[in-house]
C-alpha cells in the first residue's frame, strides 16, 4: 500500500490532468479514482470537498511554477545577461512547441478563481512568481522601472500562451512579443501619464 502522501499526491495529478483535457466540469471523484488508480474512498478520505480538491490542485501547480521561476530568476543574476539569455528563458517560460494538458489546466484554475475568491490567494501567488522572473530578467536588460513593467511583460506572456493554445500559434511569437518590451530603453519606455497641473 503506498504512503498516504503518494497516494493525495496521485489525486492531485489526475485532477491536474483531467482539468487540463476536459475542464473544471469533468472534475468527479469516480474519474479522479480511476485516472490516479486509487480507490473512491481514498479521494474522500483525501479531500473532502471538490473546493479543497481545486484549491490543492491550483497550490501544487503554484509551488512547482514557483520553485521552477525562481531558479530562472536565479540564474539571471550574471551581469553579462542579455537578450540572448532572456530569449532563451522567455523560451523555457513558453513551455516548448505544444501545449498538453499540463499547459491548459492552470488556465482552467485562473478562470475558476475568478469565480471563487476561495482560490485567488494561491492564484496570486503564482503571479507573485512570474512577476519576480520578469523583474529581474527586465532588470539586467536595463528597462526603465522593471517592477511596474514585470506584471505588462507577465500579462503579454499569458495573453500570448492563451493565444497560442486558441491558435496553435508557434512559441517563437511569445518570446518575441516579450523581448520587444524588454528593448525599451529607459527614454522609450511608457511612463504613467501625469495629471494636469493647475493653472
Amino acid at each position: 500500500m503506498p504512503p498516504a502522501s503518494d497516494t493525495r499526491q496521485s489525486i492531485i495529478d489526475a485532477v491536474l490532468r483531467i482539468i487540463g483535457q476536459d475542464g473544471i466540469a469533468a472534475v468527479t471523484n469516480r474519474r479522479i479514482a480511476k485516472e490516479a488508480g486509487v480507490s473512491l474512498g481514498s479521494v474522500t478520505y483525501h479531500f473532502a470537498t471538490q473546493h479543497e480538491l481545486l484549491r490543492e490542485s491550483l497550490l501544487h501547480f503554484v509551488a512547482e511554477e514557483t520553485r521552477h521561476f525562481t531558479e530562472l530568476a536565479d540564474a539571471c543574476s550574471d551581469e553579462r545577461f542579455d537578450i540572448g539569455q532572456a530569449a532563451e528563458v522567455v523560451a523555457q517560460v513558453a513551455g516548448g512547441n505544444a501545449f498538453d494538458s499540463r499547459h491548459i489546466a492552470p488556465f482552467e484554475l485562473y478562470v475558476q478563481a475568478g469565480r471563487d475568491e476561495r482560490l485567488r490567494s494561491a492564484a496570486a501567488e503564482c503571479f507573485a512568481a512570474y512577476d519576480l522572473l520578469a523583474t529581474r530578467i527586465l532588470t539586467h536588460l536595463g528597462a526603465a522601472d522593471p517592477g511596474r513593467l514585470a506584471s505588462v511583460a507577465v500579462a503579454l506572456v499569458f495573453g500570448q500562451q492563451l493565444r497560442r493554445l486558441a491558435t496553435g500559434a508557434p512559441a517563437e511569437d511569445l518570446v518575441d512579443t516579450l523581448l520587444i518590451l524588454a528593448r525599451f530603453t529607459p527614454e522609450q519606455t511608457l511612463r504613467a501619464p501625469q495629471a494636469p497641473q493647475a493653472p
